[in-house]
């Protein structure tokens, strides 16, 4: 979920439950190690990172399939609030410097990217604090695409997360819990993929925030991620999930693309995640691998 005043540097956290509140307020590396169930050093503070340091044992790499979850980051990239899109501009060119470079101005939740606790936590753990056992974890898909195709204001519930489980097996402890909806067939057409109606209000699928408190207690999940702008629905006015999940110091992963690429179960995911000085979150780089 992008807000409005995010761009570099996060310099508050504003503890209001308003949408407008909310608005307002707010690669890989190690990898062969984490794969091969090696132990990794410098685990952060905080219950998220011992959880996912007792993780079942990840799948080696590349054995039998490699997924990019990533959306190239672009100025036509639809944004949480409009006018918040990307932008650039060449500030070095071949013709006149023998070499090629952009500049960008973007804010940290533009394109695929990552929700870090003190995103909407005061005083939670920011990009940096963030432990690479965290992000290189085991992942399944829960699948609302059928449900979504006529409800935009669909959630994953509790009663989806137990279905998912009979048919493909318990959730791991310290996963990460990812919705497919089907929404990236519209990431193409900014008005479609944020679903605002003529109130403003946005829709779009995201998790219930009792399917999360009943996630991390229950299954002890080590993040959420959505194919969609935001964990939470569109139509959310209180950002419920992101409280509920960032509030136990968790992170969430947002506008995640191919995740009908991936099986359901049995992969595992790593987060390229930028870490930006202060940063509420940041661009990065996820893929799958099973």
């Amino acid at each position: 979920m992008c807000t409005e005043h995010t761009a570099g540097a996060v310099h508050g956290h504003g503890a209001g439950l308003t949408r407008r509140a909310a608005l307002v307020g707010g690669a890989t590396v190690a990898v062969s190690a984490a794969f091969t169930g090696t132990a990794l050093a410098g685990t952060a503070a905080g219950t998220a990172a011992a959880d996912v340091g007792r993780r079942p044992a990840l799948p080696r790499p590349g054995r039998r399939g490699l997924q990019d979850l990533t959306y190239t980051v672009s100025e036509n990239f639809p944004a949480f609030v409009p006018g918040e899109e990307a932008r650039r501009r060449t500030t070095v060119s071949f013709e006149d410097n023998g070499y090629y470079s952009q500049e960008w101005t973007l804010t940290e939740h533009t394109g695929t990217h990552l929700d870090a606790p003190g995103h909407f936590t005061a005083g939670g753990r920011l990009a940096p604090d963030l432990a690479l056992e965290e992000l290189i974890t085991p992942a399944v898909v829960i699948d609302i695409a059928q449900r979504a195709a006529t409800d935009p204001d669909a959630v994953v519930t509790v009663d989806d997360v137990r279905r998912f489980e009979r048919r493909h097996g318990r959730v791991p402890r310290g996963a990460a819990v990812l919705m497919y909806s089907g929404w990236g067939s519209r990431v193409g057409d900014a008005d479609a993929y944020r679903g605002a109606d003529t109130a403003g209000v946005l829709h779009f699928p995201g998790f219930d925030p009792e399917t999360t408190q009943w996630l991390l207690d229950r299954r002890r999940i080590a993040s959420l991620g959505v194919d969609t702008l935001s964990i939470d629905p569109g139509n959310s006015a209180t950002f419920a999930t992101h409280l509920v999940l960032t509030g136990a110091d968790r992170y969430g992963l947002e506008n995640l693309a191919n995740l009908d690429r991936i099986p359901p179960s049995g992969a595992a995911i790593v987060v390229g995640l930028i870490p930006y000085q202060d940063g509420s979150g940041g661009q990065s780089r996820v893929f799958a691998h099973w």
